[in-house]
């Protein structure tokens, strides 16, 4: 009886494990992977569990960086992402607190400018971006793509939706954002994207 119920309980762990599994496989991301946004060169590095292997352009602050409340200014130093928001949404669906209003926008589309696709919502680790999450700063798609590889944002990190659907399925919960203000490097990626975990000095590259 005794080895019956261990069996039963084995099974169920077993059962558990591969829905996390498909789940997983399925878009969640992982929380290894991470990304890090050059403010200078307006591009993203998508670093999968610790090997640069794809960046993307993208639209910080026009306002500048920093992190004091009403600012509009993109944070610049190590967050993380705190809750996604969005999955399995049409790309230019179109979010307002949040939520999707039903209302889906081309690229491009004249005259508005919300929240489209996903959102990434981040969380600050460090002083320099302890107000990250009250600000509501995010990663999150853009209507306005033309405006993508210069300074456009209100403090969020904008992106095509294509791309922002992309990254969406690579970053978890937990999964490390830095924001720098340098450039990112230009060769030899495996090489030179980590000195250590307080050091980044990637490679972009499509």
């Amino acid at each position: 009886m005794i080895d019956n119920i261990m069996l039963r309980s084995f099974s169920l762990v077993l059962a558990a494990l591969v829905v996390t599994s498909i789940l997983s496989s399925c878009g969640n991301g992982s929380p290894r992977n991470g990304v890090i946004v050059s403010v200078k060169d307006q591009r993203m590095l998508l670093v999968r569990n610790g090997i640069p292997v794809k960046s993307y352009p993208v639209s910080t602050s026009k306002f500048g960086l920093g992190d004091t409340r009403g600012s509009n200014r993109t944070p610049v130093g190590r967050m993380e992402v705190a809750k996604k928001i969005g999955g399995g949404a049409p790309s230019g669906a179109v979010f307002k607190s949040r939520r999707r209003t039903g209302e889906i926008l081309r690229p491009n589309a004249p005259g508005r400018d919300p929240i489209v696709t996903r959102i990434l919502w981040l969380r600050g680790k460090q002083s320099s971006t302890r107000n990250t999450f009250r600000r509501y700063i995010y990663i999150h798609g853009t209507p306005e793509e033309y405006t993508i590889g210069r300074p456009r944002s209100y403090g969020c990190i904008r992106m095509k939706s294509r791309d922002v659907i992309a990254l969406y399925k690579e970053l978890g919960v937990g999964s490390e954002v830095r924001v720098i203000r340098g450039a990112l490097a230009t060769t030899n990626p495996g090489k030179s994207y980590m000195a250590s975990r307080s050091r980044y000095l990637p490679a972009a590259g499509n």
